[in-house]
Parts: C-alpha cells; structure tokens; sequence
C-alpha cells in the first residue's frame, strides 16, 4: 500500500485529502506545518508527498528544498489556494513533480498522485537493478590510507601498468581492481575475475588459457579461456598466492609474449590483456618458501597497493555502515538509522573478516532492529554468538529441536576457528582438540566454505 504524507496548515483540508487517499487504499500520515512534516519525512518513507505552499513558519517551497536533500527520491506535489501560472512554473523549476490549485480537482489530485508513485517505485528499482548489475561499488573513506589509494588509482589506471594489490580477506581487493578498470582506457572492454584458490590446480592452466575438443577426456568441446575472454580489457587474478608453480610459468610466459597456446593447442593465440592480481598472503614469504615465482613477483607488482584492514581504518566505519544501511533499505524497502552511540559502537568491534563482515552486520541490524539501531542493537548484533540475553531471546526462538541449535552453534565455532587460522584444518583441529578427519567431516556436513 503507497504510504502518502500530506502537509497543511488547515485542519479540514488535512482531514478531507486524508479520508479521500484512504478510500482509495492509500496509507496516509498528515502534519500541521513543515517542521513536523520534515521530522516524518526524516523517520519513515513516503512515495509521494502533498504539500500546502502558504504556511505559516516554513513554506511549501522551503519544506520541498529541506526535504530533497533527505530523501531526494520522493516526489513532491505542492497545492495552493493562490494559484498563478508564475508559482506554477517556478514550483516545477525548483523540483515539484506538479502544482495543484486549491480546491483541487479530485481526478487530477488522483491521476497526478498515481503517476508520482508509479514513477517513485520505477526510480527506486531502477537504482536497486543498477546496483545489483554492477559490482563497482564507491570506494567509501577518507582516512589518509584510503585516499592515497584514490589518488594511486587516477594515477595508474590510464596506464597499461601491471598491479598487485594486497590485503586481507574482505578488505575490498576486488573493488579496487574493478575501480581500476572502470578509470582505464579500457573500461569498455570486459573486466574477467578468475578466483585462483577457488579453482583445482589440475583445472587452472583450462580455466586461463582454455583447451581444444579431445585435450583431455572430459573436453567435449573447445574452451575459451580466461585470458582470450579478457583480450582488450583487464584480467583479475585474485588470489594469485593460491596458483601452483606450473600454471604460475605458463601465466608469466603470457605476460612476457603477449601469446598463449590453449591446452592440447599448438597454435599461438595473440592476446592483449592487462593483469591485475590480489593476494592477502605475503608474496615474499611465499617466494622464499618456494611457492611463489620470483620473476613472476616482479611482472605483477609494477605497482603495489596495499589495502588496510578495517581495523587500521575505523574512522572509516561510520561512513561506510551509512552507505550500507541505505542500500540494504532501498533493497528491503524499510527506512531505519543508526543513533550516533551505535555507529561509534561499531568502532570498537573487532572486524576479522572486514568490510564483508561489516556488511553483514548492518543487514543483521535492519532485520533485527527497530526503526533507530541502537547501541545496544550493535553490541547484541555485531556477533551472532555474543552471550547477551537479547540474541540469546532470537536465537531460542529460531530453533524448535535441541538438536538443530546445537549444529548451529557448533557451525559459528567452527566457522570463526577456521577463519582464524587461514582455513588451516590441521592447525585448527589441534586447536579445538578433535580429530582432523572428524574436523573434515564437519567441514562437510554443515557446508563450510572458505569465502
């Protein structure tokens, strides 16, 4: 039901509009003046707005520009008893989406408020479509870490320049390697991600250089690979530390020629590609170890950015969880906000896994919370396993048989262990005192994944 907020001085014309949308299965909330109809557009969201333009204290005019820069979505409608041509047109220069003179036409009223909706709904999913299509995300922060990879981005990406960029799990790697991208000369070009741990080392050199019918004997048909689909654009290695040391040599005699034969191919294949890899493991260690190429180290890192961790960059998380909170309402179609004791509480969380934790968190918040997310909210939220009786309350109500809370919880603990040891079984099996065939079967059975 279209959630209507009409705005006017006098009481009978709030009660007539009122009882006219009701009938017509509109949801109606009304306010004697502009500064009560801001406070309402502030906390709950409307898809239209009417509005009287002579008020005392605040105008129509004014309450229009006041709350454009809240919810500039909204389409407003003003209404007057002193209609001219002039107001008409000064109105709609100064964003109504029409002017209606008192007293109004009821079918007008009507067919303009419909429209205004229908047009309302059309932006809104337009935007959420828009953000679910791409996965280009702003780079959200001003701390001197995060604009110094800004500036390194404007500066590199017109280049043809070879990146490495490092970090932590869910520090936004791939974000920077897509912003890249999108600023480079190549932007009209494809941007193709090949996850290297996510790929079985027997299957990799098929997944990056692709391979003939009959190569082996599940290649049915001729493959395309990863570095052709990228010809003219950018290829993104994420995880490169991951990649075994054969295909690491087939990878650098691509960069080095420029060619590539597919597998079980003899015929060289030109490709024009910039590379751009990510790693959250220390390459030098790797190199040192014998898991990673030297010559290869030098090819990828022309350029290195480093991106910190949340934790190094906290007066980054109230920005950040903003942004999140909004897409996560538009997505939901709520409205809620955090109170300022709420975001400085996120500040003092330990985020392991980073800006994809975060993220988490806040679409946690707006499920569980009420309109203001509080402080509270945040401390009994932040971690779904955090002994305070509000969560405990949510939890015991989500489960029926003793059993399934058990696999549960048992599926956080073991979860959290593993992340913290890099998905090292052997290291977390010691840890927790079981065995690591047992860990294994677990691992298994509640579908754990390292993400």
């Amino acid at each position: 039901m279209p959630h209507i907020l009409v705005i006017d001085d006098e009481k009978p014309i709030r009660d007539a509009l009122s009882n006219i949308l009701t009938a017509e299965q509109y949801q109606v909330d009304t306010a004697e003046n502009g500064k009560k109809g801001l406070d309402m557009i502030k906390e709950l969201t409307y898809d239209a707005i009417l509005c009287d333009i002579k008020m005392p204290g605040m105008d129509g005019m004014e309450v229009m520009a006041k709350s454009y820069e809240m919810a500039p979505e909204v389409p407003f409608i003003l209404i007057s008893g002193h209609g001219t041509i002039e107001l008409a047109v000064e109105a709609v220069r100064k964003g109504a989406y029409d002017f209606i003179a008192k007293p109004p036409d009821l079918n007008r009223l009507l067919i303009t408020l419909r429209n205004a909706v229908e047009k309302n709904s059309l932006i809104i999913e337009t935007k959420v479509l828009k953000r679910k299509i791409s996965k280009t995300r702003e780079i959200v922060g001003e701390t001197p870490a995060i604009t110094k990879i800004k500036q390194t981005i404007e500066k590199v990406a017109p280049t043809d320049a070879r990146i490495l960029i490092t970090g932590e799990n869910g520090s936004g790697k791939e974000l920077v390697a897509r912003w890249i991208h999108e600023k480079s000369n190549r932007s009209n070009a494809p941007i193709i991600e090949v996850n290297c741990a996510a790929i079985p080392s027997e299957l990799i050199e098929s997944e990056l250089f692709g391979h003939e019918k009959g190569a082996f004997t599940t290649a049915i048909k001729q493959r395309i690979g990863k570095f052709e689909q990228a010809n003219g654009g950018t290829l993104f290695l994420d995880e490169i530390g991951d990649m075994d040391l054969s295909a690491q040599a087939k990878v650098l005699r691509v960069i080095q020629e420029g060619t590539l034969q597919r597998v079980g191919g003899d015929k060289s294949i030109q490709v024009n590609v910039r590379v751009i890899a990510a790693t959250n493991k220390n390459l030098p260690e790797e190199i040192e170890n014998g898991k990673f190429r030297l010559d290869l180290y030098h090819r990828l890192s022309v350029i290195v950015i480093h991106v910190p961790s949340l934790n190094e960059r906290k007066d980054d998380i109230p920005s950040i969880a903003e942004k999140f909170l909004k897409e996560i309402c538009e997505d939901n179609g709520v409205k809620k906000s955090f109170t300022n004791d709420a975001l400085s509480e996120l500040k003092n969380v330990n985020w392991t896994g980073n800006v994809r934790e975060l993220r988490n968190v806040v679409e946690r918040l707006v499920i569980l919370s009420e309109s203001k997310i509080s402080k509270d909210d945040v401390i009994a939220y932040s971690n779904p396993a955090t002994p305070i009786s509000k969560t405990q309350n949510v939890m015991i109500e989500k489960f029926e048989k003793f059993q399934d809370f058990k696999d549960y919880a048992e599926t956080i603990f073991l979860e959290a262990k593993l992340k913290k040891n890099n998905w090292n079984v052997a290291k977390t099996a010691v840890e927790v005192d079981i065995q690591r065939s047992h860990l294994y079967n677990k691992i298994e059975k509640y579908g754990l994944k390292r993400s």
